[in-house]
């Protein structure tokens, strides 16, 4: 049950105080089909987050197309929340709360009664059961983004966008985050777009795209 997405003619430009505004985005075009992985790397400042955003339907167009499809039905930019995942680098957990209740948390704010059930499979998915009842604070860096990719899993996404997920680990821990994401998504069919500067990393998904002078080209 993965999303497939196409975005053709996408161009994003910012207001940097000059008499013309900076295109960060130029004519851009995507295609990430249903349950595959994508990396896009690029420079500091190039506007790869700018770019996620814009995927995940974070931020409006301001030029171009960007469709989605569900199970080859048409998706509309705003029920596409309902369908995604996000892990970030600072993994936004809430210190209030254990690892359990952190994963549960986008399911409780549905209303669903087995919240925590689901939860707790899938910190033993990301090999944290025991460490359910750890606040925040208890918990390692690479721990703490486990929590994060069981919460941005928990529902069942159809994609996953995940903007630099490594980026505060050290490179061993990176490598087993990256890797157990991976698999989590291919476990459920869901697809994934990841941000990273680490092209080790970007190697271990199935397309790489650099992003430079506004332009997508395919590393592979």
């Amino acid at each position: 049950m993965a999303i497939a997405l196409n975005v053709s003619g996408l161009t994003h430009r910012i207001d940097i105080g000059k008499a013309q505004p900076l295109a960060l985005l130029e004519n851009l075009s995507l295609e990430i089909s249903a349950a595959s992985q994508v990396a896009i790397v690029g420079a500091s400042g190039c506007g790869k987050t700018t770019l996620l955003s814009l995927l995940a339907g974070l931020e409006p167009l301001q030029r171009g197309e960007l469709r989605f499809t569900f199970n080859h039905q048409p998706l509309s930019v705003g029920d596409l929340a309902r369908h995604s995942g996000f892990v970030f680098q600072q993994f936004h957990l809430i210190p209030e709360l254990d690892a359990l209740n952190n994963v549960a948390l986008p399911l409780k704010l549905r209303g669903d009664r087995q919240a925590l059930d689901k939860a707790g499979h899938w910190l033993e998915r990301v090999g944290l059961w025991e460490r359910r009842t750890f606040t925040v604070a208890k918990l390692s860096g690479g721990e703490q983004q486990r929590v994060a990719i069981a919460r941005a899993l928990v529902t069942r996404p159809g994609i996953v966008f995940a903007d630099e997920p490594t980026g505060n680990l050290d490179e061993q821990t990176a490598a087993q985050v990256s890797r157990l994401m991976q698999d989590c998504c291919r476990e459920q069919q869901s697809s994934l777009v990841m941000i990273t500067h680490n092209p080790a990393l970007a190697a271990q998904l199935d397309r790489v795209y650099r992003l430079q002078n506004g332009r997508l080209t395919p590393c592979r």
